[in-house]
């Protein structure tokens, strides 16, 4: 069988792009004798100058201007494009269904109660302002009031961080709170979390922030942590792989049939793990508890936080989110066990210790009460869930 050369022109500097990647090469294991070439590539920037003498069989790219487009179709071989943007009319293509990503993020929100939505996107991609409108569908046609800010294309002249940074700010003082805000990918909420926390606006209470991509690095860096929806760019690249290999075949393959994925669900993390609340006190009460829970904290220590008897702070709290101040301390006592037991390789003795259990077997029987298995098990079954 005759090795083939594919070049991939995907930016290397995002989750999103290394999952796509992740398929590639899952494909190119089982199934394509592949002499892969790949290039540091900015997300915009014009293909390298070894491709114009390459003489490769097949590209895989995310086009994402015109001039990039039509370089890539003079050299004259089948190309997979992981966009859908679609500057190149005719070329396959591939990506995760924005759509179902608006969708989802509705949901997220609308379930945690917020009735106030707001999109943060980036003009200068299509699959953004395709996000944000349906995002602005979705909450408009069940009533919900609708916010949109558009920032100055990341990869513009225009564009200056410092300025961006200060229209967010501007923007978010005129939102109604609580509110919920998408941000068209990781890079962009975490931008709305920046500016939120510059202004000392809580997060998750006032504004609760999803971002898109599941970035691990971004979101687990983000502060606070960053809830995402996960897209499924293994099985994107995996798809699109294959589809570039049938065509270097000689197949016939036009883009009326795109290769569109769905994701897989949220990530949740701390920036929207929260119910909304208009409340000041009971909203302050909660914003404590998420800061401080895993310091093993009383519900006497959050009473020293709010103005309220501890029989009115009980009979507010349990009516507007729905468990007693005990349980919610509880809970999230124990999602962070949870990310620990995912996310890390500390030993449960380890993990009882920073969550301010004095014996692991006190981590192990509250775990299990919570979560419904033992931490160990938690453990062992987590890598099966694209939670």
């Amino acid at each position: 069988m005759t090795r083939r050369s594919v070049a991939l022109l995907i930016e290397t500097s995002n989750g999103y792009s290394r999952g796509l990647f992740e398929g590639v090469i899952a494909y190119t294991k089982v199934h394509g004798n592949w002499s892969v070439y790949l290039t540091e590539q900015e997300r915009g920037a014009s293909p390298p100058s070894w491709l114009r003498t390459w003489g490769g069989d097949g590209i895989i790219a995310r086009i994402e201007t015109d001039a990039i487009g039509r370089q890539l179709v003079q050299c004259g071989v089948p190309i997979v494009d992981l966009s859908a943007a679609r500057h190149i009319k005719g070329v396959p293509w591939a990506d995760t269904e924005d759509k179902a990503i608006a969708k989802l993020a509705f949901h997220h929100f609308a379930e945690r109660g917020f009735r106030n939505l707001a999109y943060c996107g980036d003009a200068g991609f299509d699959w953004s302002l395709k996000r944000g409108q349906h995002f602005r569908q979705f909450a408009e046609s069940e009533g919900y009031r609708f916010f949109e800010h558009q920032s100055v294309a990341r990869y513009a002249r225009t564009f200056n961080a410092v300025t961006e940074k200060q229209r967010i700010m501007n923007w978010i003082r005129e939102l109604p709170r609580p509110i919920g805000i998408m941000g068209c990918y990781d890079f962009k909420a975490q931008e709305v979390l920046d500016a939120c926390r510059q202004m000392r606006v809580p997060v998750p209470t006032e504004i609760a922030v999803l971002g898109v991509d599941n970035d691990h690095l971004i979101c687990e860096l983000s502060e606070p942590t960053l809830s995402s929806i996960i897209p499924d760019t293994k099985q994107t690249g995996f798809e699109a792989a294959s589809l570039l290999d049938r065509m270097m075949d000689g197949e016939t393959i036009t883009d009326e049939q795109p290769l569109v994925t769905q994701p897989l669900g949220v990530k949740l993390r701390e920036s929207t793990d929260t119910v909304a609340i208009e409340d000041e006190q009971i909203a302050k009460a909660l914003q404590f508890i998420r800061r401080r829970a895993s310091a093993n904290i009383r519900v006497t220590d959050v009473l020293e936080q709010v103005d309220l008897s501890r029989r009115a702070f009980e009979h507010r709290f349990k009516k507007l989110v729905g468990v007693t101040p005990h349980e919610e301390i509880q809970r999230v006592r124990m999602n962070r066990a949870k990310e620990l037991l995912r996310d890390t390789d500390l030993t449960v003795p380890q993990i009882a210790n920073l969550l301010g259990f004095e014996h692991s077997e006190y981590l192990g029987a509250a775990f299990k009460r919570e979560v419904g298995v033992s931490p160990g098990d938690y453990r062992r079954n987590s890598s099966h869930s694209p939670d």
